[in-house]
């Protein structure tokens, strides 16, 4: 048995609470509170990805054959400028293309932009935020205070397992906490770089890394934390957040669902399915959260769209899909029966009007289209998380609101239209976690905006400020003098007294007024 294999077999519930004990006195010493502290690990993150690019995009390689261009994008680099302008996907203002040689590229970290963000904001952050007070309590001062919520976990999942394990921590050491990071197990490569390289670069008395699968799970979720971030599916969801009950944790939990694409008539056809492209194949091969599930459009459009998405499909990856360096495989065997079980389903087997094939030695799946799929199939049952895309067919556009609504509410929704009222109709009727009209996934890319799920499909939300705030409490403190000590709010109550608590309580000088007068 390997050093590595022993060090697991002890990390059991006796470990876990000796570890999140350790956590406990390190969080009471005060030291993750100074605004110094806080910065030096956000450096230290920065530095980590500077020195170790190649490692994490190597391991994000060997864990999903992630093409390493997709892994520089989503997982390590933000680009600002690329080779063909406004023709293909982006960040920010900037859009581009994934084809011909990359030129004037400026690369910024995904994470780095989250550290960068959090340095350059922190001190705002921390910074006691003013609040009104009444003439109830005149003369008095308040304010609202964000204190860090003390040793918290952080569960994070195996299809951006760099950006899923690390994204969250920058909002806990903003905040000021200490923490374990448990990442998954299902991506074992970058699981074991980050147990290697968070230790050599954060403050290993503050910060945890804890690898192993079920049990090492079981056994932190057996421990009292003070937040519990989980992203995944929902059914470990249920599990973490009733392990988090039995101590009253609160929790964030990044889930998914069925996000749903609604495609009008009347659009750039080529822009809008460029766009869905590369945020279902071109984002881990539908394997990720915010992908698009299923396309919703009418019988008149439809035949246009597939026609589109064969066109492009063919452009990006080629007439082999399945030999392209472009697109990431499915992450285990386990996962790949089961999308083949959706594929096979007599429901939708005949319904396939674009790829279709599987290479279950290499664990690939090319990207699958299926027409007018019934809303009882299997595939429609489920979250799908990999490269098949369903269409359902509608009378009108409108109705695909019910569609939705009928089923749990999506982490994300997008529509494509330039119908003004139909846009409006949309962000009113749908509830989701997030929308984006005519793009895909690109509300992620504004960190002035919360990312998070409703319903099933998550609760709280992170990213900028938010991250900070879902590791904060925010503490009510009111300041008082001794000056202005109403006698009206002591024993004996008479009516006067009443009256005039009654009205000082509105906050109304006219109502206060007539009750000094006793008109009230």
């Amino acid at each position: 048995m390997s050093t590595e294999e022993e060090n697991r077999t002890v990390f059991d519930v006796a470990a876990a609470s000796m570890l999140t004990k350790e956590l406990r006195d390190v969080f009471a010493s005060g030291k993750t509170r100074s605004y110094e502290w806080r910065i030096s690990q956000l450096k230290s993150m920065i530095k980590m990805c500077d020195e170790h690019e190649e490692d994490i995009a190597d391991a994000l390689h060997q864990d999903l054959s992630k093409p390493k261009l997709e892994s520089i994008v989503y997982e390590l680099l933000q680009r600002q400028s690329y080779c063909n302008w406004d023709s293909g996907w982006g960040f920010g203002t900037t859009r581009f293309e994934c084809t011909g040689e990359e030129r004037s590229i400026r690369t910024i970290t995904m994470l780095k932009n989250s550290c960068a963000l959090a340095i350059k904001e922190l001190k705002q952050w921390m910074m006691p935020e003013k609040a009104k007070t009444s003439l109830l309590t005149f003369p008095s001062s308040a304010e609202i205070v964000s204190e860090p919520l003390g040793v918290v976990l952080i569960i994070s999942a195996w299809n951006y397992p760099f950006l899923l394990s690390l994204d969250p921590l920058v909002g806990a050491i903003s905040a000021g906490n200490t923490m374990v990071l448990k990442p998954s197990e299902l991506s074992p490569a970058t699981s074991s770089l980050l147990a290697k390289l968070l230790p050599e670069y954060l403050d290993v008395s503050s910060i945890k890394v804890v690898e192993g699968a079920v049990s090492e799970t079981s056994a932190l979720l057996e421990q009292k934390w003070d937040k519990i971030f989980y992203t995944g599916n929902g059914r470990v969801g249920r599990i973490v957040m009733a392990a988090a009950a039995k101590h009253l944790t609160p929790v964030v939990l990044e889930l998914g669902g069925k996000s749903p694409v609604v495609v009008d008539s009347g659009i750039d056809l080529q822009i809008a399915t460029r766009r869905i492209i590369i945020g279902k194949w071109g984002c881990n091969n539908g394997q990720a959260c915010i992908s698009p599930d299923y396309i919703i459009t009418t019988k008149d459009c439809a035949d246009k769209l597939v026609d589109s998405l064969k066109k492009e499909l063919e452009t990006f990856y080629g007439e082999n899909p399945l030999e392209s360096k472009d697109i990431s495989r499915i992450v285990n065997s386990n996962h790949f029966s089961r999308l083949t079980k959706l594929l096979d389903d007599d429901k939708v087997s005949g319904k396939i009007v674009y790829g279709g094939e599987r290479d279950e030695a290499n664990l690939k799946i090319t990207p699958t289209i299926l027409l007018d799929v019934p809303r009882d199939s299997l595939i429609m049952k489920e979250e799908i998380f990999g490269p098949l895309l369903p269409i359902l067919i509608v009378s009108k556009i409108e109705d695909s609101w019910d569609v939705i609504n009928s089923g749990t509410k999506p982490l994300a929704a997008y529509l494509f239209t330039n119908n003004k009222k139909l846009k409006e109709q949309f962000v009113m009727s749908v509830s989701a976690g997030g929308v984006t009209i005519n793009d895909i996934a690109m509300h992620l890319a504004i960190h002035t905006l919360p990312f998070g799920g409703v319903g099933e499909s998550g609760t709280g939300s992170y990213h900028g400020i938010f991250s900070f705030d879902a590791f904060s409490h925010k503490k009510a403190v009111l300041y008082r003098s001794f000056m202005g000590d109403a006698a009206l709010r002591y024993p004996p109550y008479t009516l006067g007294k009443i009256r005039l608590m009654k009205a000082l309580m509105t906050s109304n000088l006219w109502t206060i007024l007539r009750a000094l007068l006793g008109l009230s």
